[in-house]
This record gives structure tokens, sequence and C-alpha cells, in this order.
């Protein structure tokens, strides 16, 4: 019921937006679903503390209140914020903007909201972005969008509001970065990616990082993974930096409907001249970087302490981003990190050398090539690097796994790894660290029954003296193999010994076909 629900509301809004630009309207949608779930919670608290306040069997109850009192006491903001909730000021409650949705001011009027907000909750400051009055869409439709905003929710409950409007904020920011393309793509990472790095690393608890977070989506999916693993969320704490005001923004949104602690920085920054969490030394680190940047380079960066393995090339960040974030790993932590397929083979500048420094000392520990198509904003072919500061399992090996053809089409350009590829993945994965999984899958398909195997063209590790041999090179389909066909399990070589020994036999029964006719021939009198 509620993809449905997401989709008409989809739908909706996106026929509201008219001719306005979608990389302008998302800010405009997304704030306003912020606002309407930080009053959704206030509301549901109010009528909770109302309960409360009147139950004389509750240990919130009024003695001796006279009236007006209770709702003067539903005022202090202590109430709101030992629960994690935002204190909303009357001015800025949804109710108040849905009362004068269809004013010709209500742009002016959201704008105050946010300020008010921003004001009354320190955390929010310089989060929501106040460009209401001057969005430039027909008379009508901003009240419109208030009025279809205002049917998200459902019911009192804290839990099922934050539910269900962090799902359809999620959802916004997908078809958002569709609608854009490459440019929405740059603050969203596909989902099935972001799943991927979460099953495989597995956060349950500790501290999670991510140095380019985007619109938060790595924290949004880690989140998801603990509860569904019987886990607590306040068990884990968030820690990110992003570049761009408008998507830090978005992420600090993100997080901030689904009650998550979270530490953006004072302030959206470059992580790599800017390092705002540079004591930070994380359990987990999940990341999709830019792809190839070339800009990215300082001076003030050369013999950076976070170079252990060498000076990435100014000209591409790739071997940046990687080293950046081995520096802010614990000795036990592992990262994910999306990159573009040349950085698995590249040796231009110092790259061949950096990535041979990290082979050798054994901090690389996974390496999986992804299938094409998977990404809003370019069609480059990615990879996952999976990073350990300190291997406890496996020293001097790496595991290869090839999933390029592993994806399932979802439209004419777009794919994903479904469900049961991520299973698939992950269970590889934890067999091959000796870890137990939580669904063994049938022998052969990688971690069958628990037990590691390697699976021609698809998984297989690896020493690190056959990876020097091809030149430190980390692309997954140099060492996994061909991929065994279906219907025929021989060897090559039993195979060709079959092949050869039929064409002997066609050759020799040639031969005998040729004598005889030789034979008739000459019988007739015809010399060869």
């Amino acid at each position: 019921m509620l993809d449905d629900i997401k989709k008409t509301l989809w739908a909706t809004a996106d026929k509201l937006r008219a001719n306005m630009d979608a990389a302008e309207y998302k800010h405009l949608v997304l704030g306003l679903i912020f606002v309407k779930y930080i009053s959704d919670t206030f509301a549901a608290r109010r009528v909770e503390l109302t309960v409360r306040l009147t139950d004389p069997a509750d240990e919130y109850f009024y003695h001796d209140a006279q009236p007006g009192d209770v709702e003067a006491e539903l005022e202090d903001r202590d109430y709101y914020t030992e629960v994690n909730a935002f204190w909303v000021p009357e001015p800025a409650r949804w109710e108040a903007l849905r009362a004068t949705a269809k004013q010709r001011d209500i742009g002016r009027r959201i704008d105050d909201a946010l300020t008010l907000i921003e004001q009354e909750n320190p955390k929010l400051k310089g989060i929501l972005d106040k460009r209401y009055a001057r969005a430039q869409l027909p008379d009508g439709k901003l009240g419109e969008l208030v009025d279809l905003v205002s049917t998200i929710g459902f019911g009192d409950n804290p839990g099922t509001a934050r539910d269900v409007l962090g799902q359809v904020y999620e959802y916004f920011l997908g078809m958002f970065a569709s609608a854009e393309g490459k440019r929405g793509g740059q603050f969203y990472t596909p989902a099935s990616i972001v799943k991927t790095l979460v099953a495989v690393l597995a956060p349950h608890t500790g501290k999670v990082y991510d140095p380019c977070c985007g619109s938060g989506g790595m924290f949004v999916q880690s989140e998801k993974f603990i509860a569904a693993h019987g886990g607590r969320t306040g068990d884990v704490a968030i820690f990110g930096q992003e570049a761009n005001p408008t998507t830090w923004r978005l992420a600090a949104m993100n997080l901030a409907i689904r009650g998550i602690y979270f530490n953006l920085g004072r302030e959206p920054a470059d992580t790599f001249t800017r390092n705002q969490h540079a004591d930070l030394r994380s359990d987990f680190i999940l990341a999709n970087p830019p792809f190839n940047i070339s800009d990215w380079w300082h001076g003030s960066l050369t013999g950076d302490p976070r170079w252990v393995y060498g000076d990435p090339p100014p000209g591409n960040a790739n071997y940046a981003w990687l080293q950046h974030m081995l520096y802010h790993l614990k000795p036990s932590g592992r990262a994910g990190i999306v990159l573009a397929n040349g950085s698995m083979s590249s040796s231009q500048n110092s790259e061949g050398t950096i990535r041979a420094a990290m082979v050798e000392a054994d901090v690389v520990e996974v390496m999986v090539a992804l299938p094409g198509q998977l990404f809003f904003n370019t069609q480059i072919p990615a990879c996952l690097w999976f990073l350990v500061k300190q291997k406890t399992h496996r020293k001097g090996e790496v595991l290869f796994i090839d999933a390029r053809k592993q994806a399932t089409m979802i439209s004419r350009v777009q794919s994903e790894l479904t469900d049961a590829v991520i299973e698939r993945l992950a269970n590889t994965v934890a067999t091959w660290r000796g870890e137990p999984v939580s669904h063994p899958r049938p022998a052969g398909e990688g971690g069958g029954e628990g037990i590691y195997q390697d699976i021609p063209g698809f998984c297989r590790s690896v020493k690190l003296a056959e990876i020097a041999q091809h030149g430190h090179v980390l692309t997954p389909g140099r060492y996994v193999g061909a991929e065994e066909v279906e219907d025929n399990d021989e060897d090559f070589a039993t195979k060709m010994q079959q092949l050869t020994e039929k064409l002997g036999e066609q050759m020799a029964k040639g031969a005998k076909l040729d004598a005889l006719i030789r034979q008739k021939l000459g019988g007739l009198g015809y010399e060869f």
C-alpha cells in the first residue's frame, strides 16, 4: 500500500511543478516534507502529554491544575527535547501553514516558519533552505503542494509518522535523481549499491563515517540494516561531510527525520582541504565519492599525513579518497568504497605505485566488479573496494568477485542488484572471512552451505604473490576465470581431448572413403 501511496504522491507533486526545473523543485518538496515531519512528531508528543498530564495514575499528572494550566504546561519545550522531538513554535506548526496555504504570501510564511524553527533548534541552524518566497511556481501551486504534503503521515504515532515520512523522503530523492539525470545523480547513490556496501560491512555498532555523504543514503541504509538485524539505532554514531551546501542540507534533514544522531560538520566543506573530522577513527566507512575528479588538489595537501602509501596525483582524486578512508579507520575498522573501474588498473602518474603499496600492505580485502547501468548519472563502469586497516583473517589474500552479469534491468536504461544477488555477495564475503551467514544458499553459489569455495567466473581468493605477477592490477575478471558452461561441466582439457579424438576418427573414415573411391575409379580406367 505504501508503495502505491508514494507513487501517487510523486505523480501529483511532479504535475504541480509545471515548468520548474526538478533541481530547484526538489528543495521545495523535501523541505516541506521535513517541516511536516517535525510538526507531526511535535503534535504526537503534545497529544501524549495531554493524556499524561491529566491522568492521576501517571507520573506527569499535573496536581491542582487550574483552568489553562495544562495548556500552558504543554508549551514547556523540555517535554519535547527529552524525547528528541524538535520544538516547533506555534506560527511554524503545520496546521498554521496549512490554514494559510491559499494565501498569496504562503511562500513568505513558510520562509518565516523555517527561520523560527532554526532559531528554536540550534541543531537545525543553517540546514533549512528558505527559498519559498522566491519560488517560480505558478500562482496557487505552492499552496496545492502544501495540501498534498498534508496527506502524508497517517495517525498520531510518532514511529509511524517517522517511518512513512522517511520512506517518502527517500523515494522522492531517488525520483528527483532520475528526473534530473546527470545532476541529480551527484547527490544520490542507487539503493542497491548502498545495500550491497551495508550488507558486506554489516555496521551494527560504533562510528559510521562517509566523507562525501551526499543526501545521506549510506546512513539511512545502515539504520535499516541495524533494525532488520534486531539492533538499536542508538548503538551507531553517524559522522559525515559534504561540500555541496544544498546537498548537505538534504542529508541533515534525511537523518533528522529518522531521529538518528549525526555530526555532518559545522558547515558544508571540502573533505580534503577542510577535514572537519580530522581526529575521527571510525569502525565503518561507506562512501561513493565523485569519480575521477581532476580539480581537487591544493598545494597545502603536499605531504599530508593521510597519504601513507604515496602522494596521489593532482589530476585524479581516486587514490586520495582511498587513502583518506584508510586513514580514518580504527585498527579493526572496515571500509566500502564505490569507484570507477579505472581505479583497479590505472598506472598513470603514481596510481599504480600507490595501489601496489596498498596491496602489499594487505589492506585490500575484497574487490567487486559491478554491472553497468546502475547509476542515474554515468555509464562509467564501477567497482567496489573493501579495505581494512588490519586483517584478522585470510592474511595475504584478496577476494575477487565478478558481479558484472548479476544485474536485473528495471527500465530501458536502468539496472539494479536484486536482494537475492546482494545476499549472495554478502554471503560469499562472510564465508570467505569465516563468519556466519544468516541465510546459507545452495552449494555452488558462493558461500553455499556456509562454506567458502571459488566459483569459476564469479569469485576467487587470490594470494598476494599472484596479484604481484599481474602488476598489482585488481580487476576481478583477470582472476576469477571463465564461467563454467551450465549444460556441460567437462573441463577444457577433457573437452579438447574428446574433440581431437573425434576429429581423428573422422579423418580416418575420410581416408578409407578416399581409398575406396580411388579403387572404384581405377577399375574404370582412371589413373591417379
